[in-house]
């Protein structure tokens, strides 16, 4: 798994990237927790769904915001945040001109940062949000919310409690076009303390049900002439 370095906005930035053998393969990007209560791209969840992704023939890239380990910048309250991960996806497809689609993964805070790269880039088919925090960050960009993914979330959240993300997926399920999938680890709190296995077998089932084609979102009705 090589260490790289490439340019961010504010300065170099620290990442982990695993090239896929073919040359047409989807991009996945892996975006950590909040940098200021210890969230790195060495996080245990990060790594796995990093590992998850590359299982599976994606071109994975996992790297610290600005300002965490050898990334250079300071903490930006998610707006510096959210251009270290679009640099990091132009440096990604940089490398891979060939590769046409593009996944975003998530957790807390980088779930946030996520949904608003979704928003800005339109080759991003697939999303997996993993403890959002609707109470803490603002998701009201999402109209509409231009991409079929998963929401998932421990039903012992205190840090993002269940009605609040309950209440986001309710938003975002009444879209026609796109599929909101919404999974709850039981008994799992924020940090999915001795639960990151059963989270990362519904992570896992997602995507695996998404790469064979099914999860498709019912198409809009025909208007009647």
């Amino acid at each position: 798994m090589p260490e790289v370095i490439f340019n961010g906005p504010a300065g170099r930035l620290e990442g982990r990237y695993q090239p896929s053998k073919e040359k047409s393969a989807p991009i996945a990007i892996i975006l950590h927790p909040h940098p200021q209560f210890g969230g790195t791209m060495n996080n245990q969840i990060v790594y796995q769904l990093f590992y998850m992704f590359q299982k599976r023939g994606f071109t994975t890239l996992r790297f610290n915001f600005r300002g965490i380990g050898r990334s250079q910048g300071e903490f930006d309250h998610g707006a510096g945040e959210l251009s270290d991960a679009a640099s990091a996806l132009d440096w990604v497809q940089s490398l891979h001109p060939d590769s046409k689609s593009c996944w975003v993964a998530g957790y807390s805070f980088g779930s946030w940062i996520g949904m608003q790269l979704l928003m800005r880039r339109p080759e991003i088919e697939g999303f997996m949000s993993i403890a959002p925090q609707p109470n803490t960050y603002d998701f009201s960009f999402l109209a509409p919310c231009p991409s079929s993914g998963l929401i998932i979330n421990g039903d012992a959240d205190k840090v993002a409690p269940e009605k609040d993300v309950n209440g986001l997926v309710e938003k975002l399920k009444t879209q026609k076009g796109i599929l909101i999938t919404h999974r709850t680890v039981p008994a799992a709190n924020h940090f999915f303390n001795g639960k990151v296995e059963a989270l990362m077998a519904e992570c896992e089932d997602y995507l695996d049900r998404r790469l064979a084609g099914e999860l498709v979102p019912e198409p809009a009705a025909k208007r009647i002439r």
